[in-house]
């Protein structure tokens, strides 16, 4: 696993702990991708309900509050595979 997705791991593991139904994949373009579901975070690449995708610099900037994941998907720096409403779920878990 590379540090960077460990990253991602370490930081999204408590956030979406007991928090997500069904399973949530975070893809960053050129890196690997993070699973997520009722028990956390993990590294992988297996299917899921709905797929968020996007460059490292986007998908920290929404974790950290500097952009709005909705804001985000609109402008096309976030590709959402996978339904809406999951989608705002799962972004509502990242910037909380």
């Amino acid at each position: 696993m590379s540090d960077l997705i460990a990253d991602y791991v370490a930081r999204l593991a408590p956030k979406a702990e007991g928090t997500i139904r069904g399973t949530a994949k975070l893809v960053v373009e050129g890196e690997g991708s993070v699973m997520l579901d009722a028990d956390g975070a993990c590294e992988g690449d297996g299917p899921a309900d709905v797929t968020l995708t996007a460059t490292d610099a986007v998908l920290r900037a929404i974790l950290s509050g500097d952009q709005n994941p909705v804001m985000a998907f609109m402008s096309g720096k976030l590709k959402v595979d996978g339904g809406t409403q999951r989608a705002l779920k799962v972004s509502a878990i990242l910037t909380g």
